[in-house]
């Protein structure tokens, strides 16, 4: 080994060797799962493994290759396209006539377009390819159906803070390891935390930290760790499932859980202002006439934090977040909304009243526009008498909720139905 000639990643040389090394995944690989019984039959199906980043799907795909005797190719869905698929063909027919089978390992297989995806079909269901395709995205919205149908979907899941303690002490004592370097409780305590269930980054971490100080401290683990950011892919599932739980959280008015996911997605990298805009959607969709505040407080925050930035942006969010989180809710208007658009599109399209209409011109007037029209300021009783809706509409769309400043004027809002369904109660409302 020389300065033009270093050592693998700590992370490559502990690479397991059998499926007995594997850490973690007990759900697919303990006695009577899933992959041992595949592995005890001699046949391997065609597989997606569906997990973060760092939880061994590469590993894993390399094992089970080697435990059934396939030929392993290893394709990146990043750079490879159809013409590597249609090398990696040629290769599989020529090993088949050999008697040998060929094992596809397509990592970031989310990242394949249709059209690519399809070019594997073909060699997927006649056999001459096992697939085990890696994806950190959920196959259900990333993979073709007809390639997902043909291959079954396992589940790998974050490695627990057990799983990295025991990983690390391994490399610790390993020959193919960092033998020689040690670290203290609360360091390993600290790296195992910091890792957020990725072995990659535990290993990359302590191999670093190594350099630093020996045994390897806190401090040259925070040193060697850098910022912690929060795991989270802009573009896919958990991204949306953050937002999902921010929205939920203040939906259901618990201030504690709104603070965390809103900081989840902005220490993780999220666009500020695509945030703020869900907060507005939320003071209108779930808090609406409840707090008819909330709506201008979100629409400032929203203009703060473009017009600040991070980190100080930042804390106008926090404050419409904890401002919507305590607020009233009602989701009358949105509900309310739903069925009116759902009215005007499937129901008949209703002339509007003559005596709604303006008359600007004497034919107008001739032909009835406005006649008889009651103005609210000079007749009042009248105003409610009239008809508002086109003949023949039986429509009842908004319904008040019970909450703030909606719940104090549902009295008001039951003698206006009543003033103009049945022209009585008019005088009620001159107040």
């Amino acid at each position: 080994m020389t300065l033009f000639d270093p050592p693998a990643p700590l992370a490559e040389r502990l690479r397991p060797q059998t499926t007995a090394e594997v850490v973690g995944q007990r759900h697919l690989l303990g006695p009577g799962k899933p992959l041992t019984r595949l592995l005890e039959s001699g046949r391997l199906p065609s597989l997606i493994l569906w997990g973060p980043p760092g939880v061994g799907k590469t590993t894993l795909a390399r094992l089970l290759a080697g435990e059934v005797g396939a030929h392993f190719i290893q394709l990146s869905a990043v750079s490879a396209g159809v013409k590597d698929v249609r090398e990696t063909v040629v290769e599989a027919q020529a090993r088949r006539g050999r008697g040998q089978k060929t094992v596809l390992f397509l990592d970031e297989i989310h990242r394949f377009n249709k059209a690519q995806q399809d070019a594997l079909l073909p060699h997927v269901e006649s056999g001459l390819l096992t697939l085990i395709g890696a994806t950190t995205e959920n196959p259900s919205f990333e993979v073709n159906p007809a390639l997902r149908s043909r291959a079954r979907t396992l589940v790998l899941e974050p490695l627990s803070q057990d799983d990295l303690r025991g990983l690390i002490e391994r490399a610790l004592s390993d020959p193919r390891g960092l033998e020689g370097v040690s670290i203290e409780p609360d360091a390993l305590n600290l790296l195992a935390r910091l890792a957020d269930g990725d072995a990659r980054r535990a290993l990359g971490t302590l191999e670093a930290a190594a350099v630093l100080a020996n045994p390897v401290d806190g401090e040259a683990v925070t040193e060697a760790f850098g910022r912690h950011l929060p795991a989270m892919d802009k573009g896919g599932e958990d991204f949306y499932n953050l937002i999902s739980a921010l929205h939920k959280s203040v939906r259901g008015s618990h201030v504690d859980a709104s603070l965390y996911w809103l900081a989840r997605m902005l220490e993780g990298g999220a666009d500020p202002l695509y945030v703020a805009r869900r907060i507005v959607r939320i003071a209108s969709e779930d808090v609406g006439l409840a707090d008819p505040q909330a709506l201008r407080l979100a629409i400032a925050a929203r203009d703060t934090a473009e017009f600040l930035g991070r980190p100080e942006g930042d804390l106008a969010l926090a404050q419409a977040v904890v401002y919507l989180a305590l607020a009233p809710k009602s989701n009358s208007v949105y509900t309310a909304w739903k069925r009116t658009v759902r009215a005007v599109q499937e129901g008949e399209t209703l002339p509007v009243p003559l005596h709604l209409r303006n008359a600007p011109t004497e034919l107008m007037r001739v032909q009835g526009y406005s006649k008889s029209y009651a103005y609210y300021f000079d007749n009042l009783a009248g105003s409610f008498a009239q008809a508002y809706l086109p003949e023949g509409a039986d429509l009842d769309l908004y319904h008040p909720g019970s909450e703030g400043w909606e719940g104090r004027v549902q009295e008001r809002w039951r003698k206006l139905r009543a003033a103009h369904g049945e022209g009585e109660g008019a005088d009620e409302l001159d107040e």
